[in-house]
């Protein structure tokens, strides 16, 4: 008896939400770096679910430091914490939130299945819509101050600072505030910069921003509205790309596009580029697709929906567009299939030895691959301006023996004391690396 795609699904959750479809035949390595491997496309009647449920941290226990490191908490008991901005004096910025109500995304048996899969995953809690201030008055590592810094906001997420002007990203708008050193909250209302897409749908809802050297620009991410355009090409307008906003007027063009769902914005310090770090699609098989970072390009076409990692034409998609495939570039460096790299920062500041020239990744972890990858927080070395060499682990230790998920790690930033801060919206906690202590 032939079983209809949409009735698979449903038998995948009804399995366990856990080791269906097919299995990786390659290790994360493999898909790691400026030459990833890909092999064939492996589109199974039921795709590969294989969560990692989401537990949260024993009490005591911590992830694992690389050699002369050590961790600990720099905050703790937050509410899915996902993003972490540093304020010139020291405070840190986190966007305690989570995806807004999207009706339309979670219609029919596919969506149905994915909101199930994203709750057991630890991303079904209702989004706290509130940005919070942590001060490490006395430099210890431990925030001892915490404040509502902004609330009443709709699932924020990018943060930036320039000048007295401070950029909050919701999901469906760019929003300014005024801004005063040292102040640990802000009251007045916000003025709109510009509308972002948002709606009913908004399958990839986080929107990033950073602030071009100058502060005359704005960079601001906007994720796809679906896998590989399931929903219809219409749905997409806007969307899968890196918009270029004019901090005076609001004005805003596409800056570079056919990026599935890019989330860490970051200028390279020996280069002046900006890089991104983008999620690539899901359901061709567990080796595919590798996510990546990428330097970004004015005017640059990255592939999504039609193709992947350059000109690797994706069949799932009708109507196909062979004239844009032909334009679509490779990005620069995979981090791994399925990784949900999310964070990006560089290691401009940093005083982790052996971790001064490069970028550090967070790795929010996977769901569409067996056996899992990512939940850590990786290292790519980087020399002249380029990645050079495989990555490092900088933090791991997220998952439990029997594979769940005691934390998922999502923003990196360093802070003003040359430490490694993560947001690890599972655990509900900041983590701080810094370097290990001389026994």
């Amino acid at each position: 008896m032939l079983i209809k795609p949409q009735f698979a699904l449903l038998i995948a959750v009804a399995a366990g939400l856990a080791g269906c479809g097919e299995t990786s035949t390659l290790q994360v390595s493999d898909g790691t770096g400026p030459s990833p491997q890909l092999p064939e496309p492996n589109k199974t009647l039921i795709p590969t679910v294989n969560i990692a449920p989401a537990i949260g941290w024993p009490e005591g226990a911590t992830p694992i430091a690389a050699p002369g490191t050590q961790v600990a908490a720099f905050a703790e008991k937050l509410d899915h914490p996902r993003w972490l901005y540093v304020l010139p004096n020291g405070d840190v910025l986190v966007a305690e939130t989570n995806a807004p109500p999207k009706p339309d995304d979670s219609k029919g048996i596919r969506g149905w299945v994915m909101e199930k899969v994203m709750g057991r995953a630890g991303a079904g809690v209702p989004s706290a819509n509130r940005i919070t201030l942590l001060r490490d008055q006395d430099h210890d590592g431990v925030a001892e101050t915490r404040t509502v810094f902004l609330e009443n906001l709709n699932s924020p997420f990018g943060m930036t600072l320039v000048g007295n002007d401070l950029y909050v990203a919701d999901t469906d708008q760019l929003l300014r505030f005024p801004y005063k050193d040292g102040e640990t909250s802000i009251s007045a209302p916000p003025t709109k910069v510009v509308d972002l897409p948002g709606g009913t749908l908004n399958h990839h809802w986080t929107k990033n921003v950073i602030a071009s050297k100058d502060g005359s620009k704005l960079y601001v991410t906007v994720g796809s509205n679906s896998n590989v355009g399931e929903n219809g090409l219409d749905q997409e307008q806007g969307r899968a790309a890196i918009w270029e906003v004019d901090r005076a007027t609001g004005n805003h063009r596409i800056f570079a596009s056919g990026l599935r769902n890019p989330n860490g914005l970051a200028w390279e310090p020996h280069s002046g580029k900006l890089w991104t770090a983008v999620n690539e699609r899901d359901e061709i098989g567990s080796d595919l697709v590798p996510d990546y970072i990428t330097s970004v390009k004015d005017g640059a076409f990255y592939g999504w929906p039609f193709s992947y990692y350059g000109q690797h034409v994706d069949v799932r998609v009708s109507p196909q567009n062979l004239d844009l495939v032909a334009k679509a570039i490779a990005p620069d460096y995979a981090v791994g299939p399925h990784t949900a790299s999310l964070g990006l920062t560089f290691a401009e500041g940093s005083k982790l030895p052996a971790f001064t020239q490069g970028a550090f990744i967070g790795q929010h972890g996977s769901w569409n691959r067996k056996p899992h990858s990512g939940y850590k927080v990786i290292f790519v070395p980087f020399s002249d301006g380029r990645p050079q060499g495989q990555p490092v682990d900088v933090l791991t230790g997220f998952l439990s023996d029997d594979e769940k998920a005691m934390g998922r790690p999502v923003g990196v930033v360093i802070d003003q004391q040359g430490s490694l801060l993560v947001a690890d919206d599972v655990g509900n906690k900041i983590w701080r690396v810094s370097p290990a202590k001389a026994q």
